[in-house]
């Protein structure tokens, strides 16, 4: 057995992009790399960020936005936080009341998860005047929030004036819907499954389908505690990696489901948590929708800490008036993400990196091979679902053409 030289607690909220760090521990994948790693569940993102912050999680599963807003001050405490690590990509959905569905489906939504003709469907309602209707997401700085706004904009729906979105904790986005408090909502798996399984609602759309190989999750460190412990955030990454690869592999689907259904984990049932592994989703009552590319932990580089994913996130910040651009923000923001540390870390294990630490996001159309430190690796497909393209590059000429717009 191997020599446990670290002892790190890390925290994480019960959703299926918890799998990296759950795996970790029980596959043994973080023992083998000299860690005694625990973990602890969480009720709220407000609470891993600010448990982080105070010192009570050396690491944590964390809203990949989260550490950018802390670096440009959208945090209550003022302590900077850093990304060395994602922790898959995809995963969120969009599910909405079946009274919602109902209109959706009278204005030409498909069955298919389109979310293109879902959003124009959308739209008509909303311009059609009547109840305001209220969406649900996780956290003012999370994947969600942005990616639901984006869809919307992009459909013809101003986030601003013509819907409301209001904050919840992923685990009770199903019941307000349930109840009616919401009409619908964007969270990560299973609680989209949970709202289906309850009859509370369907789902209507997905990331994968909003933004392609888009990123979600990541692994969050104060910046003090991953300088006082190199060697033990190297370890965990590397053990993480590990983790990311059994979990991408579709053999171990029904273990990881099983392991993931514990009652200290997300404590729901493995068939539910199952639907977001494999992909094959019940969008509603006896309809199975397979969406190929829904929760990707391993594949097309999920893990790697890029900086134009922190780019596009700052970029939405900015859109939304959460915070003002300028060339200082910019850096900040990017620098959260530490592809750097990454690297270093991974290498020991031989794998394959990318030898870029951006890249410009939405431009490929199918599975392309990019340049990396050894070995070979694809990326893609990563388009956003209007067809627009975001190179972190052109950054100030981004944001000014989505201004509102």
């Amino acid at each position: 057995m191997a020599t446990l030289e670290h002892s790190i607690t890390a925290g994480f909220l019960p959703l299926l992009d918890s799998a990296v760090l759950i795996i970790g521990r029980e596959k043994g994948f973080a023992v083998e790399q000299g860690i005694d790693l625990s973990l602890m569940r969480e009720t709220s993102w407000a609470n891993i960020r600010d448990r982080v912050a105070v010192g009570h999680f050396d690491v944590a599963h964390m809203l990949a936005p989260m550490p950018i807003a802390a670096a440009l001050g959208l945090s209550p405490l003022d302590v900077s936080v850093i990304a060395p690590m994602a922790l898959g990509l995809g995963g969120n959905a969009v599910t909405v009341s079946n009274q919602l569905w109902e209109r959706l489906a009278e204005n030409g939504a498909p069955d298919s998860l389109d979310a293109r003709a879902v959003g124009v469907a959308l739209a008509a309602i909303v311009n059609s005047g009547g109840h305001k209707l209220r969406f649900g997401v996780v956290h003012p700085h999370s994947g969600h929030n942005y990616e639901l706004r984006y869809w919307l904009s992009a459909s013809g729906v101003d986030p601003e004036r013509d819907v409301e979105i209001v904050i919840l904790p992923p685990p009770l986005l199903p019941d307000a819907l349930a109840n009616g408090a919401i009409d619908g909502y964007c969270v990560g798996e299973p609680w989209n499954s949970v709202g289906v399984d309850a009859g509370a609602g369907r789902i209507a759309t997905v990331k994968a389908a909003i933004w392609g190989s888009s990123p979600e999750k990541v692994l969050g460190a104060t910046e003090k505690w991953a300088a006082h412990n190199p060697q033990a955030l190297a370890a965990l990454l590397r053990a993480l990696y590990r983790a990311s690869e059994w979990c991408g592999d579709k053999a171990n689907h029904e273990e990881a489901a099983d392991i993931l259904a514990q009652p200290q984990y997300l404590n729901l049932s493995a068939a539910a948590i199952g639907r977001g592994l494999s992909g094959d989703l019940l969008i509603a009552e006896g309809q199975v929708q397979h969406v190929d590319d829904f929760f990707i932990p391993h594949d097309r580089a999920a893990t790697f800490p890029w900086q134009s994913h922190a780019l596009w996130f700052y970029s939405q910040m900015v859109r939304w008036g959460h915070v003002e651009h300028s060339p200082e923000n910019a850096s900040r923001a990017a620098a959260t993400y530490r592809p750097d540390l990454y690297r270093a870390a991974i290498a020991a294990l031989g794998a394959p990196v990318p030898a870029a630490n951006s890249k410009v996001e939405g431009a490929l159309f199918r599975s392309t091979p990019v340049g990396v430190t050894r070995g070979t690796l694809s990326l893609g497909p990563d388009g956003f679902f209007d067809g627009r393209v975001f190179d972190p590059a052109l950054l100030d000429d981004y944001i000014a053409s989505q201004r509102r717009a």
